[in-house]
């Protein structure tokens, strides 16, 4: 008995061997012919809290501005029609730049053409994330001006929401050099402004920009950038009917198809101006400097904040302080004007502070905007006529007035996270793009030389905004 179960044992053994190794080798084939497989290539990215914005929605209510960072969903916006993006990191040369305007993106003189990623912004040719290539350590404050002839991105004349004051082609300005001008920081390329991709991110958005004159500025230039990126320029209106005006505090502007609005909202001084009765029975103006705006209630209902105050501090009172800084109902008889400041931005970070959702909105400050006058001021006999070109050296380039360092310490100090669009700077450069003399009627007897044409200056730093939505550094 114990011979014959031997034999039986050992077929078996051998059986489970076989058997064991025959599975073994399978699973070996399998792993193999997975791995010899072509796979799928995932890019992944870090999400900005506007990267991709929820479904439209006829309430505001249900927008949710994520900031957390992960992978996003494949989507693809809408066909660029004169606003395409272009590598953020590599040279773009006049040729693709003229291209460019077309909505075409070419791949000529053995370069790899920019190509369109599925799920958001640019690819090189070989598929990477150009956005995600090292560019949000670049300082996009810090350049220097270049020579673009696919410049301007929209034609001066085109856009009907540049007000008079700043229309300075059809006031009667004849040179056009200014501009050509394309903002460069050292180290790396802006993105290319995609207006149809910036409308994808505002869906079911408010962007709102309070301020002043300086900011109203901006606001239209905002608008005749977005306004490229309509098939049909109708569908965006003024909600209430209003036409662009210097007199008039408070515009909104709906884009139809992108359930977003882009608004402004006049406050000088994002403090509480108020007036007192003098002893003559007369009115004088005051500034609550502990008081924030009366427009503040406005504010509260934006998911993106673009802020600013400045030029109107160095205007007549209010650079002087005399009867007209108040703190609770204490009018102080002089104040400094620097200090004034200081504690009304602080009033402002306050109110931010307590009243800004980092999760659901985004702050933005922009900073301080630089003015060209040669001898005099505003209102004393200044002038920018004749300029034509950027300052490219001199000690005005270095200038960095206190007012930037007030608010760099005072942001620095927030809880809410604010992003500040520095672009003293690149202002500094560009004594050529006041309205100077082509303000409205042509006029030497009084200068612009604060504000800025359009086409011109604003574009840019709202091109930094679009940088600034898709780095979210």
């Amino acid at each position: 008995m114990a011979s014959s179960s031997t034999p039986l044992k050992k077929n078996r053994y051998i059986v489970t061997t076989l058997l064991f190794l025959a599975l073994f080798l399978f699973a070996i084939f399998l792993f193999s012919k997975r791995a010899l497989e072509p796979t799928t290539l995932f890019v992944y990215r870090y999400r900005d809290p506007f990267a991709h914005p929820p479904p439209l929605s006829s309430s505001r209510t249900t927008s949710n501005l994520s900031f957390a960072f992960e992978p996003t969903p494949s989507v693809s916006p809408p066909e660029p029609l004169h606003s395409p993006i272009h590598s953020p990191i590599s040279p773009i040369s006049q040729k693709n730049s003229s291209n460019s305007i077309n909505g075409e993106l070419s791949g000529e003189d053995g370069e790899d053409p920019v190509q369109k990623n599925a799920s958001f912004g640019t690819m090189n040719g070989n598929g990477g994330d150009l956005y995600s290539e090292g560019v949000q350590e670049c300082d996009l404050y810090m350049g220097t001006w270049v020579k673009d002839e696919g410049y301007p991105i929209y034609t001066p004349g085109s856009c009907p929401y540049v007000d008079e004051a700043f229309d300075c082609q059809n006031n009667g300005r004849g040179d056009s050099d200014y501009l050509k001008w394309r903002w460069k920081p050292d180290g790396c390329d802006l993105p290319r402004f995609n207006a149809t991709d910036f409308l994808v991110r505002l869906r079911g958005k408010r962007l709102m920009l309070v301020g002043d004159s300086m900011n109203r500025n901006q606001f239209e230039s905002i608008l005749c950038l977005l306004r490229e990126g309509l098939r049909n320029k109708s569908r965006m209106h003024e909600i209430h009917g209003h036409k662009i005006s210097k007199g008039r505090g408070y515009f909104v502007f709906k884009f139809v198809d992108y359930d977003c609005t882009v608004e402004f909202v006049r406050s000088h001084f994002l403090v509480k101006e108020g007036f007192r009765i003098n002893g003559q029975g007369n009115s004088n103006p005051t500034l609550s400097i502990d008081q924030i705006d009366k427009t503040s209630k406005r504010w509260r209902r934006a998911d993106i904040l673009v802020f600013n105050t400045g030029h109107w501090w160095t205007h007549g009172k209010t650079a002087r302080g005399k009867n007209y800084y108040k703190e609770g109902d204490y009018l102080y008889p002089k104040f400094d004007a620097v200090e004034a400041y200081r504690r009304a931005l602080r009033t402002w970070a306050n109110w931010v502070d307590k009243n800004v959702n980092p999760k659901k909105q985004l702050v933005i400050y922009r900073g301080y905007s630089s003015a060209h006058f040669r001898g005099g001021d505003w209102d004393s006999g200044g002038s920018c006529n004749g300029e034509t070109g950027p300052v490219l050296s001199g000690a005005i380039l270095n200038n960095y007035p206190q007012k930037m360092k007030i608010v760099e310490e005072v942001v620095k100090e927030m809880q809410v996270p604010v992003k500040l669009l520095n672009v003293t700077r690149l202002t500094n450069f560009r004594k050529d793009g006041h309205p100077s003399i082509f303000g409205k009627k042509v006029s030497t007897r009084r200068q612009d030389c604060s504000h800025w044409c359009l086409p011109g200056v604003p574009d840019a730093w709202n091109e930094l905004i679009y940088a600034t939505l898709l780095f979210n550094t």
